[in-house]
């Protein structure tokens, strides 16, 4: 055997062995056992044998203060209750219909009917905000189905904000007044005002018609951008709430 020959010889052992080196230390268990403590293994470290810390006492996590838990529940104690925990204001009212026009009317219509778009695509059928049943529900409820899903409708907690959450559920209630209320009912200051259905414009185009063809219906000023009218802090509830009529 020549030198030459040898000297290849060696090299590919030498390469070959290499290669296994490298191999059998890509084996190591270390990225798979690492040095960590996965939720409710216990410890040795820490006196109460634990491996989670606890709160520190005394302490709310950011975000999380929550005081007005009726603002955050719509509940009082675990009863809803039919009483918002701010004033109903104008811009609240379109701050309300802008969101429902988002998030709401793709399933439930633009007048609360539960026939939305996704229902003419063939999708179960909503629920309808002029059932009686639903109707008779306090405002609370609707907070508490936006937050937390109901049946086939997922949670909303992630995509609209506590306050708007009540926007919402306030501008529900204004569709329900519409189709079941009583001139009674109507301050009597404003009933000069009201304007029959064939009266009524969004943006140009007669009520019906944008109902029909799924209109944009929602104020110029208010955009889906613009700033949120409602409070940006936590509000304090009163005593009684601003209770609707």
């Amino acid at each position: 055997m020549s030198y030459r020959s040898t000297m290849r010889r060696g090299f590919v052992k030498a390469c070959f062995g290499a290669t296994l080196v490298l191999a059998f230390s890509g084996c190591r268990q270390d990225m798979h056992n690492q040095p960590k403590y996965v939720p409710y293994r216990s410890s040795e470290f820490f006196p109460d044998g634990l491996s989670e810390r606890q709160q520190v006492e005394g302490t709310v996590a950011r975000g999380q203060l929550h005081e007005d838990s009726y603002f955050y529940s719509g509940r009082v104690g675990t009863k809803e209750q039919d009483m918002f925990p701010f004033p109903i204001t104008q811009a609240v009212m379109e701050r309300g219909r802008e969101r429902y026009d988002i998030y709401c009317s793709p399933c439930h219509g633009r007048t609360g009917d539960g026939q939305g778009m996704i229902v003419h695509r063939g999708y179960r059928r909503a629920a309808d905000f002029h059932d009686q049943r639903i109707v008779a529900l306090p405002v609370g409820h609707y907070f508490d189905i936006i937050t937390h899903g109901f049946g086939a409708m997922p949670d909303y907690a992630a995509q609209i904000e506590p306050a708007d959450r009540w926007a919402i559920a306030a501008y529900i209630r204004a569709l329900q007044y519409a189709q079941n209320g009583t001139m009674a009912e109507v301050p009597g200051d404003q009933r000069g005002s009201l304007k029959d259905a064939s009266q009524i414009t969004v943006e140009g185009v007669s009520l019906p018609r944008a109902l029909a063809s799924g209109g944009q219906g929602s104020s110029e000023e208010i955009s889906a951008a613009g700033a949120n009218p409602l409070p940006a802090s936590e509000p304090q509830q009163s005593t009684e709430g601003t209770r609707k009529k």
